[in-house]
């Protein structure tokens, strides 16, 4: 059966590596994004790429979009098989420096965008008696460095809630797969937030330093998808660290320690920096 995918912010970066990783196979692919002329230009790639494309404007930060693209949806292929909350942002700074209206823009966007896109879905999900729910996280909401405290916050509760929907929700026929990739090329740091000198430009370094691909991430979330696993951890280093933080977390606090005095004179407040 041909699948039928929906995913946000899929107009760029991971969401579109995803969507042409889904059309391959044939899938029919609706991104929904705030960027309608890159959203025409990755329909056109995924019907180019062997898949059914369809953009749909969609700004997660309002629960009626998430609705209009459901019923659209439903309307224009009889259902929707697999949602990918992907829509995401960035943001760094310390606990004394970041401002309210940081903290509230990044959780607007990273966990209620994902608590908003599994709410519009659920009921369709179990209607149809099946469906399956990609939320992107991070290894931020793992791993849980310094002077990325709002980051780590969003993506730890798209974490929380995606276990929380594991149990939730799989007797409904409903599957979860939660996504925590650690720092790989893509667009993230274009709409980063923060007021820390030199930040953006050191994670678009680490970022382009990464041997791992959007498409490499896209790749291990079709896998996982597909075989019904839960975790999706693309990164090696990272995921040996996650399991010494779960089975040895006294070793992994020194670990962390040592890095987070190397990043707080780096990019901590004046006074720690001196």
């Amino acid at each position: 059966m041909t699948q039928r995918v929906f995913i946000t912010g899929g107009a760029s970066g991971l969401g579109k590596a995803l969507a042409l990783r889904y059309a391959k196979e044939g899938a029919r692919v609706c991104i929904g994004d705030i960027n309608p002329e890159q959203g025409a230009e990755v329909e056109l790639e995924i019907q180019a790429a062997g898949g059914e494309g369809y953009y749909i404007d969609c700004d997660v930060r309002r629960l009626s979009d998430l609705e209009r693209v459901r019923d659209a949806l439903v309307e224009k292929w009889g259902g929707v098989d697999v949602v990918v909350n992907n829509a995401g942002v960035a943001s760094a700074g310390t606990i004394e420096d970041s401002s309210i209206g940081d903290w509230e823009w990044i959780l607007d966007i990273n966990v209620l965008g994902v608590v908003r896109g599994c709410k519009a879905f659920t009921p369709l999900f179990k209607q149809q008696g099946r469906g399956a729910f990609v939320n992107i996280a991070s290894m931020a909401g793992l791993m849980l460095a310094p002077v990325m405290s709002s980051y780590n916050v969003s993506k730890a509760g798209v974490i929380a809630l995606s276990e929380t929907l594991h149990q939730e929700l799989r007797d409904f026929g409903i599957q979860t797969s939660c996504v925590c990739p650690a720092f790989f090329q893509t667009n993230l740091a274009s709409s980063m937030r923060s007021d820390i000198a030199g930040m953006q430009q050191n994670v678009n370094k680490l970022m382009k330093r990464s041997t791992v691909t959007a498409e490499v991430v896209a790749d291990d979330i079709y896998r996982a998808v597909s075989a019904g696993e839960f975790w999706v951890l693309p990164h090696a280093k990272e995921r040996r660290l996650w399991l010494v933080k779960r089975h040895a977390p006294w070793a992994f606090d020194w670990l962390m320690h040592q890095e987070s005095k190397r990043w707080m004179k780096k990019f901590g407040s004046p006074a720690e920096q001196g």
